[in-house]
């Protein structure tokens, strides 16, 4: 499947690679973990019919850098988001965020002050208590995830991926979130990012959800099973203008399970306050 990252940007860390289509008022697509802007190749392409829409493997992920030492933690990722928009002049773009990009985006809304014109987040990390299930093993256990075989680190990488989607992925998809975790470098880079992304890096903006005064939306998969719907029904506890609209019969991965009807909510203007 041709998906193409053809910009780089250096940051202190490593290189970050990027690609852009069509013109209009800018749109940027934050992914999540253990995905990559792979995600946005049928999204991406049907926005840009009416938007320039931006789109990055965040530092450690995809076809960006990978290499023992790096910071990949939510911090890290949100400066280098910061970096990012700066790099492309962008000063008020419209952000749509999935899975820990929701916490990237709101860090750098939050944390390190850049600004949008609305915000929309679906099926997100962005606070309370999130580190459970196979991602707190991750986090206690990393050295034994890391000696795994190799065979039995690509079947838990590709159950895990499964268990985000309610349809089901088509053919060759699975694939290719499976190659950049590949290999002895691919298992190392899998278990570093995990271990580094902590809940202590949302619970640094928890108590500023309440001042978010700009457009925001959510959207969540009724059948998510990662990130079930209470952590949606929290999140709109605390931006109380937000709108909240579910997706009946989706998973983790609207990406996947329900682009059209993900489409329909991103192409259907701003959230309004």
């Amino acid at each position: 499947m041709d998906w193409t990252l053809d910009e780089k940007f250096e940051t202190p860390e490593g290189v970050v690679r990027w690609g852009a289509l069509g013109s209009g008022d800018p749109l940027v697509l934050v992914h999540g973990t253990p995905y990559s802007s792979f995600l946005w190749r049928d999204i991406a392409p049907a926005l840009a019919r009416t938007r320039r829409v931006y789109f990055f493997d965040h530092l450690g992920f995809g076809r960006s850098e990978q290499r023992e030492g790096q910071d990949l933690s939510l911090a890290a990722h949100s400066r280098n988001f910061a970096r990012l928009l700066d790099h492309w002049g962008l000063s008020r773009p419209s952000v749509v965020a999935h899975d820990i990009g929701g916490a990237v985006a709101l860090r750098t809304l939050l944390l390190e002050e850049r600004s949008y014109r609305d915000l929309t987040l679906f099926d997100a990390v962005s606070g309370g208590a999130w580190e459970r299930g196979l991602f707190r093993l991750f986090l206690e256990h990393e050295e034994v995830f890391r000696e795994l075989p190799g065979y039995a680190h690509e079947a838990l990488v590709a159950a895990h991926l499964r268990h985000a989607t309610q349809a089901g992925f088509r053919p060759g998809v699975l694939d290719a979130f499976l190659a950049p975790w590949q290999g002895a470098a691919g298992q190392a880079a899998f278990y570093r990012q995990y271990t580094q992304i902590r809940q202590a890096d949302t619970v640094a903006y928890e108590h500023l959800l309440g001042d978010v005064s700009i457009p925001v939306r959510l959207v969540w998969g009724r059948e998510d099973r990662i990130l079930p719907p209470e952590y949606a029904e929290w999140l709109h506890a605390r931006i109380p203008h937000a709108e909240l609209h579910w997706i009946e019969d989706a998973g983790h991965l609207l990406q996947e399970d329900a682009p059209g009807r993900l489409l329909a909510y991103l192409t259907a203007g701003s959230a309004s306050v």
